[in-house]
């Protein structure tokens, strides 16, 4: 089995390499246009096309800064903060989880599940929201009721976390 592996990813990869099916880093053309960002949760577009310097997400993998010629990848984005960095300035959003989709041609594309912008939302409600869950968690009668509340303290703190980091 372990023959076979090796005789046809020395047989086709190559091949799909050259073909431009799968590129890396070092070889992505740079169009000289840059960073572009399409990001989007399910009942809108929030950029569509836009260029960035840079942008730094949350992932399952690790916090990853994303530039121009980014090695093309996809990744699980999990509940963070989502920073886009343009010409303008930078834009920080908190997503509770998605998807970021690095292309060869530099275009990243975020799919959250749901994002909002940090400078909306309140850190005194997100911190009585996470007292709330905390006595939640402390008065929980099943497992069920104990993983619900683990699971919103959790986000109360990354949000929280999140917040602090910007101010």
């Amino acid at each position: 089995m372990f023959r076979f592996a090796k005789t046809v990813s020395s047989r086709i990869l190559p091949t799909l390499s050259s073909k431009g099916l799968r590129a890396y880093a070092s070889e992505a053309a740079a169009k000289g246009k840059g960073l572009i960002v399409n990001f989007s949760v399910p009942h809108q577009s929030i950029l569509k096309s836009a260029p960035a310097i840079q942008v730094n997400a949350s992932a399952v993998s690790g916090d990853m800064g994303i530039l121009p010629d980014h090695v093309p990848s996809i990744e699980q984005l999990k509940p963070g903060m989502l920073e886009i960095v343009q010409e303008t300035g930078a834009e920080k959003w908190f997503v509770t989880g998605g998807f970021a989709i690095i292309t060869p041609e530099s275009v990243l594309n975020i799919n959250a599940v749901e994002a909002y912008k940090l400078a909306d939302i309140s850190p005194e409600a997100v911190k009585r929201e996470l007292a709330d869950s905390k006595q939640f968690l402390a008065a929980a009668k099943n497992d069920q009721e104990k993983a619900a509340a683990e699971i919103e303290i959790e986000l109360y703190e990354t949000l929280q976390q999140c917040l602090l980091s910007t101010q």
